[in-house]
């Protein structure tokens, strides 16, 4: 395949506009377009669902070849900068701005490897429980649950990841067995705040059991898992903070998954910034390694 043609490709899927990859590309709208129609035409598939209103939405072949493609990506632009002499000593800061689970059981470990590699570079981890807004500065770097819409980001797809039904082993054993779905209504539960959610994404139970009776609510997941330890109720919990946790159960394993999705994404001035990219690059290919943890598995 044209190595054009799939970077082209690329550029698309991250900014869902094509007169916006043309523009960061330095090339005119119809290149893009002529490319996005030749790799499509060669592979014999659908690859971007094409909208005046929504721009170019990937297919379920386009997500496939995205994911295929940027570990490619990441080994070409790596072997770049070593090859141009641009793989010397990081120094500086780097805010980075995250979820609160998956910035503490995650990347935090993940961080204090690579920063053993660039020991002159300062890193800062903003793992909290609401956005991170980089037109505010924020941080430099964000991992969040939701792609942005709008903006000069230069943003991927960086994980999935499962969550599932959690209880402490004493909760279980001094309450009704729970052998189906129907039987959690007999329980109580443990989950967010409803009106100071800041993604509707983490409206697990509306996915599990309507009218769920809560007893304790967090904005932080971090309380939620505590609170599960304290044997308080039965939370929905991301199986990465969860899953190696002796202590819990999981609970229904076979009927209740939930599937979520981090993005990461800088702003475009950043694209450009070494210790920012070789920190993107990194953690695209070490969270990629650690998908059996996000998994549950």
């Amino acid at each position: 395949m044209d190595w054009d043609n799939l970077r082209y490709f690329l550029e698309v899927a991250r900014c869902q506009r094509i007169s916006l990859a043309a523009q960061r590309l330095g090339v005119q709208h119809s290149t893009v377009a002529r490319r996005i129609q030749a790799l499509e035409q060669e592979l014999g598939l659908r690859l971007f669902h094409k909208s005046t209103v929504s721009g170019y939405s990937l297919t379920s072949d386009g997500l496939n070849l995205q994911q295929r493609l940027e570990p490619v990506e990441n080994r070409l632009l790596a072997a770049r900068d070593a090859l141009a002499g641009k793989a010397r000593p990081l120094s500086g800061t780097l805010r980075l701005g995250c979820t609160e689970a998956f910035g503490s059981y995650v990347l935090t470990p993940l961080l204090s490897q690579f920063q053993a590699c660039y020991p002159d570079l300062t890193l800062e981890l903003l793992p909290v429980p609401r956005p991170i807004s980089l037109s505010r500065r924020d941080a430099d770097l964000a991992i969040a649950l939701e792609r942005p819409q709008r903006g000069p980001y230069w943003c991927t797809r960086l994980a999935d990841y499962n969550l599932r039904l959690y209880a402490h082993a004493d909760y279980l054993s001094a309450h009704p067995p729970i052998e189906q779905i129907q039987d959690l209504s007999q329980h109580r539960f443990i989950a967010y705040v409803d009106d100071l959610l800041f993604s509707d994404s983490l409206r697990y139970l509306e996915e599990i059991v309507r009218s769920a009776p809560v007893r304790f609510r967090s904005t932080s997941v971090i309380a939620q898992y505590q609170a599960t330890l304290q044997a308080q109720g039965l939370a929905v919990l991301p199986c990465f903070l969860a899953q190696t946790d002796p202590r819990l159960r999981c609970v229904l394993p076979e009927q209740i998954e939930l599937r979520r999705r981090f993005w990461m994404f800088c702003h475009e001035e950043q694209r450009h910034n070494p210790s920012l990219t070789r920190l993107w690059h990194y953690l695209k290919h070490a969270v990629q390694e650690r998908q059996a943890l996000l998994d549950g598995a």
